[in-house]
């Protein structure tokens, strides 16, 4: 399974490296596997976005996966940091205090609150969308920060 997972990985790199190439801007969310990150690290500064699945073949994994990483600069001026999470057995802190069953997404605010849970993959698009209607997001736009705190 870790091959596997190791294999979706190298593959968004090589779709990201290649977007550089073409001048777009690569810099976008930073992608943490789950056991190596504690979401308090991220309250007021970043909007945790956190994929699960129990495998990380998964269709709907590499789905979404796919989607957030063609879109890595909305996400970036979102302040959004992707968490993943493929392995149950491994119950990490962040798999026990959110509960996924299957394949989950779940975005966090900065303010630490849960704003959304999906069963299914979605696109940037509807995921900015949600975000940007966020009463600190709104905030920050109020005060012309187009994300950065």
């Amino acid at each position: 399974m870790k091959h596997v997972f190791a294999f979706v990985l190298l593959a968004f790199t090589a779709s990201v490296a290649s977007a550089g190439e073409t001048g777009e801007s690569t810099a976008g969310p930073l992608i943490f596997p789950a056991e190596d990150v504690n979401l308090n690290d991220f309250l007021w500064l970043k909007r945790p976005l956190v994929v699960f699945a129990d495998t990380p073949a998964d269709p709907r994994f590499i789905e979404q996966m796919a989607y957030l990483t063609e879109r890595f600069a909305v996400l970036d001026e979102r302040d959004v940091v992707v968490i993943t999470d493929t392995d149950p057995g491994a119950r990490t802190k962040i798999r026990q205090t959110l509960r996924p069953r299957g394949f989950g997404l779940v975005l966090i605010g900065k303010d630490g609150v849960i704003h959304l849970r999906k069963p299914a993959p979605w696109q940037v698009r509807e995921i900015t969308r949600t975000i940007d209607k966020l009463p600190v997001r709104q905030q920050e736009l109020r005060e012309g920060r187009p994300g950065r705190s």
